[in-house]
């Protein structure tokens, strides 16, 4: 049994770096089709192969040491973000479980609230102002909407009344109780995710790519691999807690959709400013989702 565990866990692993690369086309076709253009099609038939030749330049890339980096911190937290992105994905549910993890939202709360260091870690072991303003300003705003995602995310478990990722896949749509907390939390997963409009971690007009600027080859490749598996994971879990996947393939469709949405958001909108993004969050987001919290709080008690 534990020797299936195991194979189920690395099985696991292979899959989400695998839909990573392919997501990163995906979204580039997309783009690029909204754009009025084609996006890659010269490697391989429809650019099939264009993922895997960019990870092979990244990794082929000549590794340049900074001089006054801290070089510990530095080299360290793009294979810690890594890892959290992997590590959260061991929450996975699904219809034929291996083993459940009972209080799993809490396991996803404590590991994601990790992301932030990871932030601040590569913004400071860079020793570059570019990177360590990138660093401040992102860390602010993920420890802001982090705070938004926890308290969006327990209206369904209270509503399911469930901790669990492999019950709450099985049960109803939680966004037939209150649509527009569904609306919230996916506002708040492209703060979290630093997606565009939110992108400010990576704000190139002011910052010049933000808290990974000094980074090239295999660890930015690192970094860019844990942001793109929290976006699919920020999809999986929007689907299994707000829309439900009952059928395999209406879970694997609905995941799909909702990733097609955060590029969708990219193409859309234009990016937001700072100060009117904290103001969204503790100003607008937080009041409302505590007010619904306190709502569904007492439908349960009554």
């Amino acid at each position: 049994m534990y020797m299936l565990f195991t194979m189920m866990n690395i099985i696991t692993c292979l899959c989400v770096l695998l839909s990573v690369a392919y997501f990163t086309l995906l979204e580039r076709k997309v783009l690029g089709y909204i754009q009025i253009r084609k996006g890659p099609y010269k490697v391989g038939l429809f650019g099939i192969f264009q993922p895997l030749a960019d990870a092979l330049k990244l990794f082929m890339k000549e590794k340049i040491n900074l001089v006054s980096s801290n070089s510990i911190v530095f080299y360290i937290t793009p294979v810690f973000g890594f890892g959290l992105a992997l590590l959260i994905w061991f929450l996975y549910p699904s219809h034929w479980p291996i083993s459940f993890v009972v209080w799993g939202v809490l396991c996803f709360f404590c590991i994601s609230s990790l992301n932030v260091y990871v932030t601040m870690m590569a913004g400071w072991g860079s020793n570059s102002k570019y990177a360590f303003l990138g660093a401040i300003r992102a860390a602010a705003q993920t420890i802001s909407y982090e705070v938004m995602m926890i308290l969006v995310l327990i209206f369904p478990v209270v509503i399911l009344l469930s901790f669990c990722w492999n019950k709450a896949l099985m049960s109803f749509p939680s966004i037939v109780v209150f649509y527009p907390v569904m609306i919230i939390w996916f506002t708040s997963s492209l703060a979290e995710t630093n997606r565009a409009p939110f992108d400010f971690a990576e704000g190139e007009s002011e910052l010049v790519s933000g808290f990974n600027i000094e980074y090239q080859g295999g660890l930015f490749a690192l970094l860019f691999l844990a942001e793109y598996m929290s976006i699919i994971f920020i999809s999986m879990a929007t689907v299994v807690w707000f829309l439900g996947g009952n059928g395999y393939f209406s879970y694997i469709l609905l995941i799909l959709l909702v990733s097609i949405g955060f590029l969708f958001c990219r193409s859309a909108y234009p990016r937001y400013r700072y100060d009117l993004l904290m103001l969204l969050c503790w100003k607008s987001f937080l009041p409302f989702s505590l007010g619904v919290l306190m709502m569904s709080l007492m439908m349960l008690v009554i």
